[in-house]
Order: C-alpha cells, then sequence, then structure tokens
C-alpha cells in the first residue's frame, strides 16, 4: 500500500486531506505536534475502513525527522503534503520576536526539512508527489501580514524552483495558493471576524484532489 506523509494533519485542512487520501487507499501517516488530535482522525479513518498512523513530530527539529524517515522506511512512500503553518497578525511593529521565528521556522524550515528528507526516497523509485500548501499569501502581499506572507512567498520561491529541478523526472511538485478557511487557524486571531463566509478545509480539500493534474492550484477564500 502507498503512504502519504500529512504534516498538521490533526485538524484542519490537513485532516481533510488525510481523510481523501485514505479513502483513495493510501495509508495516510499523520504528523503534527498534538498526537491526540492526530490519534482521533486516525481513528476515523480506521472507522471507515482506512489505513493510518500518528507520530508526534516538530518540523523544526532535524532529530524528529530523521527519527520519524527511520521509523517508516520500510513504507512504500508516495508523497509527502506540507501543510503544517503558524500564522502571526498585525502591524510589523508589533510582532514578537518569537512570532516572527516561529512563522518563518516552521513554514519555511519545516518545509525545507521535510522535502529534503523524503527526496532521496523519491528519486530512488523516481516518482512521488510532493505538495506545498502555500496559501494566497504567497502570491500577493495582505495588510498585517507582512512576515506571515514574507514566509509564504519563501515557499512559493522554494516550491517554483523544485518545479524545475525535478521537471525531467517522474516526480509531481504541486504548488497550492488558498485563501483563508473555516478553520481553528484563526480561534486565536481577530484578523479575520466573520469566519463564515470562508470555504471549509473539507470543500478545499476536495478542490485540491480534483485539480492535482495542474502544477499551481489556486483556490479563492470566498464562497
Amino acid at each position: 500500500m502507498k503512504s502519504v506523509i500529512i504534516t498538521g494533519a490533526g485538524s484542519g485542512l490537513g485532516k481533510e486531506l488525510a481523510l481523501l487520501f485514505a479513502k483513495q487507499g493510501f495509508h495516510t501517516i499523520l504528523t503534527g505536534r498534538t498526537l491526540d488530535k492526530l490519534q482521533s482522525v486516525e481513528k476515523e479513518i480506521h472507522e471507515a475502513g482506512g489505513s493510518a498512523q500518528s507520530f508526534s513530530l516538530d518540523i523544526t527539529i532535524l532529530q524528529e525527522i530523521s527519527s520519524l524517515m527511520t521509523q517508516i522506511q520500510s513504507h512504500d512512500l508516495y508523497g509527502l503534503i506540507n501543510n503544517a503553518g503558524v500564522g502571526h497578525f498585525g502591524p510589523l511593529d508589533h510582532l514578537g520576536e518569537q512570532e516572527i521565528q516561529d512563522m518563518l521556522q516552521t513554514n519555511v524550515l519545516g518545509t525545507i526539512y521535510m522535502t529534503q528528507a523524503v527526496l532521496p526516497f523519491f528519486k530512488e523509485k523516481n516518482g512521488g508527489l510532493l505538495m506545498n500548501i502555500i496559501s494566497t499569501a504567497g502570491l500577493k502581499g495582505k495588510v498585517n501580514e507582512s512576515v506571515y506572507a514574507a514566509s509564504k512567498f519563501a515557499v512559493r520561491g522554494f516550491t517554483e524552483s523544485l518545479q524545475k529541478e525535478l521537471e525531467n523526472t517522474n516526480i509531481k511538485v504541486k504548488a497550492v495558493y488558498m485563501g483563508g478557511m473555516d478553520t481553528p487557524f484563526w480561534d486565536e486571531s481577530d484578523h479575520i471576524t466573520n469566519k463564515s463566509r470562508l470555504r471549509s478545509p473539507e470543500e478545499v480539500a476536495v478542490m485540491i484532489l480534483d485539480n492535482l493534474d495542474k502544477e499551481s492550484i489556486v483556490i479563492e477564500s470566498k464562497k
């Protein structure tokens, strides 16, 4: 059975993508910082007849990534979905040092580290799916999103460069640019006051899988 690693799989879009890939017959490797959330998703997948495993993982720590890859080295690894992300919003002079570091380390370095870890597996069999969930903040700057947008522009450049680097292989690199979704991502922020106008993560997940033939998938936030 082919396996797919999904980061940030405990809720929101990561969870919904995990459910969809499991329904398509993939073994889903669920990763994130909160194990009980991952195990809840794992249980839901198992109850629906699918296959899944949960692994606590901080994608900013190379040793934890290395440990994960050792644990799954016998899997037939088909894909990596870099979905985990952190966002802090507001005027630049109101952002704290830790908030800035969180966004750059998780959104940029975490994506790079995870990709670097799986590439040898993909190159060995000359195939695989690499999907980076970037956000429309990687396409256009937005008010009160300066550092968040900077992190997403960085992931966009990383993704587009990999598309060129791997264009003569059977490794497919996909960039997903979606607007805000109605998820817990906004619960501790007043950056978006009315989440109900946003697409649901279930809707976005379906749209992503329906457009997997495209290198870049752009999904606006409004319904």
